[in-house]
């Protein structure tokens, strides 16, 4: 296993994933108290590699990394998204609760191999490009502090003429970042996200981020061509939608051959065997309770169940912009259960949340997907195991004199 250390933990969708992949998080830290007890209940329950997970329920500034004495290869975590949110007031550092200063000091003492950073696709807005430049650059060289007079934008000039001299020494991070869309990679969902990785400039990696494993192109195939998307979902033909206009820039597209990829799953395939929560049966499911309510408003009327859903969202309002409901085959708009979003967020079903229903949906929304989590988690693995294998051969290799 490769010891980890967890920042900004949530409900724990990254940490499972990446355990799923072969992370060990000995330490997760999350000020959130609802958020701890959803995974200290499912610490509880006995699911499967948690038994020996250490929540910490604290601010992140006050962690003092040096008390904790096992080596950790990498570092994980989502800084709270609300400072770079679309749907927020857009302050990036600015606002307090801009925690990639505490991403970037877990670096600097802990020095682990490598880390991996989640965040909102407005982080990448043209308003906030200087600090998110700054925010690289930090990573990077996270040795290279500022000094106590400095402001950021003081202390990004110093990190320039650092990283371009030619003199470096000290900890030293490669840094990648791509938008990635976790539909691409077989989450039931719409949701872009930046992933930031970094591996330790000594390991000599060669690392990238996992090519896409499902498309949308294929969906359509699925949908319009073979028919076996309704197929498969037992639709009868006669309820079966018709062929957008133009869902391609060619309908013949359809039939022409794509990269081997599967197709991108639906909100149908994520509730696959998952009763109507007013049903008697509902009650053997965990958080899966009917929630009245739900409404259409102008720019939100919520998820069709034959595409992936839009993106599950956390806020202070409930339930901001309408994307945690679904349409019915009859037209009739609900709420997305909590055991519905948790689907779509692909956790399992056996994981309990914590909490009212907005609490546990806030959770939920401020989640990586399990699934995407493990893909990129055992990506990196893989890519350590490689990196050991070559440090292992060049020590047994015989020395030139």
């Amino acid at each position: 296993m490769i010891n980890s250390v967890e920042l900004f933990c949530g409900s724990g969708g990254l940490a499972l994933g990446f355990h799923q992949a072969g992370f060990n998080p000995n330490i997760l830290v999350e000020w959130n108290k609802d958020s701890c007890e959803t995974i200290k209940a499912n610490i509880a329950r006995g699911i499967a590699g948690m038994r020996n997970w250490n929540v910490l329920q604290t601010d992140v500034r006050l962690v003092r990394y040096c008390d904790y004495g096992f080596d950790v290869q990498f570092v994980t975590g989502g800084p709270p998204c609300q400072p770079f949110s679309l749907g927020g007031k857009h302050k990036a550092n600015a606002d307090k609760r801009d925690m990639f200063p505490e991403a970037v000091r877990a670096v600097r003492e802990l020095r682990p191999q490598g880390f991996v950073f989640e965040n909102v696709k407005g982080l990448l807005r043209k308003s906030f490009s200087s600090y998110f430049d700054y925010i690289l650059l930090q990573l990077s060289h996270p040795e290279v502090t500022a000094k106590s007079d400095m402001d950021w934008t003081e202390h990004l000039r110093l990190l320039e003429e650092y990283h371009t001299s030619g003199s470096r020494s000290g900890l030293e991070y490669n840094v990648v970042f791509r938008l990635v869309n976790a539909a691409d990679y077989g989450v039931p969902q719409v949701r872009q996200r930046v992933i930031i990785v970094g591996f330790r400039n000594d390991l000599d990696a060669n690392w990238s981020f996992p090519e896409p494993t499902h498309s949308r192109e294929e969906l359509l195939r699925a949908k319009y061509s073979d028919g076996s998307y309704w197929e498969e979902h037992k639709i009868p033909k006669a309820l079966r939608p018709k062929m957008p206009a133009a869902p391609l820039k060619s309908i013949h597209q359809l039939e022409m051959p794509f990269a081997k990829k599967e197709r991108w799953q639906t909100v149908r395939d994520s509730l696959f065997g998952l009763p109507e929560p007013q049903s008697e049966s509902a009650s053997g499911y965990l958080n899966h309770e009917y929630r009245k309510g739900a409404r259409p408003y102008p720019g939100h009327s919520g998820s069709t169940l034959d595409e992936p859903s839009k993106t599950i969202k956390a806020g202070a309002h409930g339930v901001p912009g309408g994307e945690n409901m679904m349409i019915l085959d009859n037209g009739d708009l609900r709420y997305y259960t909590v055991r519905e979003s948790a689907r779509i967020q692909t956790y399992p079903d056996d994981y309990i949340f914590c909490g009212s229903w907005t609490e546990s949906m806030r959770q939920i929304g401020n989640a990586v997907p399990v699934k995407l989590a493990y893909i990129i988690g055992d990506s990196i693995a893989k890519q350590l195991e490689r990196t050991d294998a070559k440090n292992a051969q060049r020590a047994s290799s015989p020395r030139a004199f």
